[in-house]
């Protein structure tokens, strides 16, 4: 009877493992497709593009030019202004992809800005980190961070 208790736990978490890995290859792709349609979004100046790869209630926490935002409707018009001072290319990575649960994932990336004008060019790299969630059928950002590196001179100290 002993043995049942010790192996009841080890066989629950071999089959939620095994649910999630065979998932886990869809959450991937869903989670390439949302960067390549992010990445998309913001190289056409898309605002409305990026809000809607995010849940109805989606937050994005960053630096500026208002720390969180709530909401698609937020999160567009956020976008949609820091279309005219960010730098205009975004590229970015997917480094790490870890399950939190049966119905939700975490991504954990870096992100590079460029622009060239006038001035010349502008880069900004950084570090995010984004939770999905299941949404009308497929994965959705429900929470984004953003974090841009400190400049080199700042992390020499």
């Amino acid at each position: 009877m002993r043995s049942v208790w010790i192996i009841s736990p080890i066989i629950a978490v071999s089959l939620t493992t095994t649910a999630f890995a065979q998932g886990g290859l869809n959450a991937k792709q869903q989670i390439d497709e949302i960067i390549t349609a992010y990445h998309n979004a913001w190289n056409d100046h898309n605002g409305a593009g990026i809000a809607a790869l995010y849940t109805k209630d989606g937050i994005i926490v960053s630096q500026a030019p208002q720390v969180v935002k709530n909401g698609q409707q937020e999160i567009e018009e956020n976008f949609n202004r820091a279309f005219a001072t960010f730098p205009h290319h975004d590229s970015a990575t997917a480094d790490q992809i870890i399950p939190l649960g049966a119905d939700s994932v975490m991504s954990v990336g870096e992100y590079h800005l460029t622009r060239q004008d006038q001035s010349g060019p502008t880069k900004v790299d950084g570090h995010w980190t984004a939770v999905y969630v299941p949404e009308g059928g497929k994965l959705k950002i429900k929470l984004l961070m953003a974090v841009p590196d400190l400049p080199a001179q700042a992390t020499a100290r």
